[in-house]
């Protein structure tokens, strides 16, 4: 080919592109999650480890201080559905390697166990999201961090149990991922009142978690995260 027919070929080529309609940009996440995560909010409430037998060493007594916080927690979500906030539930397997949520929540219900009332009570709603978690963090090894940023989650409303572990292991890695904290301090139990208190004193001196009830815990967004502070130190 000769120099003047390539360079009338390139200049065409060029022409063509600058006519043609350009491709609107594809919307964040939208790829990533296919369509599945249709909600869009900076504030999202997570519900840790709510669906659970509880039938394991100390059970009994969690179960038991679980049963009061029943209350709290339905009117946490039903406060949150109503503002169009969403709600994940971040769920441990406890052993059951070979089952889904949906299989965690028939056995909750059906199988005679120690947390049957407060999975009754909780039981997820066909809008709410899940996540199952093989450790304590609802962030390790999970989903949770792709659908957060695929909401524009920055604020977490936390609650669930036990206080001491699950609720503090998540607040910790969200704390380091800069989202900002709110833990409903009535919509958590431990197995025992001390180490709730001192598990929300933790979070509240060293995460910079915002502690809260039910009934008033704000459903807005902060106005910047407050979570991983902006310079690194040693201590």
């Amino acid at each position: 080919m000769s120099a003047r027919k390539a360079k009338a070929r390139s200049s065409s080529e060029r022409a063509r592109e600058r006519a043609a309609p350009r491709r609107a940009p594809a919307q964040r996440g939208a790829a990533s999650l296919h369509g599945n995560a249709p909600d869009s909010s900076r504030v999202a409430v997570l519900l840790i480890d709510v669906i659970n037998d509880m039938e394991f060493p100390g059970g009994e007594q969690l179960a038991r201080r679980s049963r009061a916080i029943i209350p709290r927690l339905v009117t946490l979500r039903e406060r949150a559905r109503r503002a169009n906030v969403p709600i994940v539930y971040a769920n441990d397997n406890f052993g059951r390697w070979r089952s889904d949520f949906s299989a965690q929540v028939e056995h909750c219900l059906n199988d005679g166990v120690r947390g049957r009332a407060l999975a009754a009570e909780l039981k997820p709603g066909p809008e709410d999201y899940f996540v199952l978690k093989p450790k304590h963090s609802a962030f390790y090894q999970t989903c949770l961090e792709l659908l957060l940023e695929h909401l524009g989650v920055t604020t977490l409303i936390l609650a669930g149990v036990t206080t001491d572990s699950c609720v503090t292991f998540t607040a910790s890695d969200a704390y380091l991922r800069g989202y900002a904290l709110r833990v409903v301090s009535d919509g958590c139990a431990a197995i025992d009142a001390r180490l709730h208190r001192d598990a929300l004193a933790h979070l509240e001196r060293s995460l910079r978690a915002e502690l809260s009830t039910a009934s008033r815990v704000s459903l807005r967004s902060g106005s910047m995260r407050r979570g991983a502070p902006r310079t690194v130190s040693s201590g």
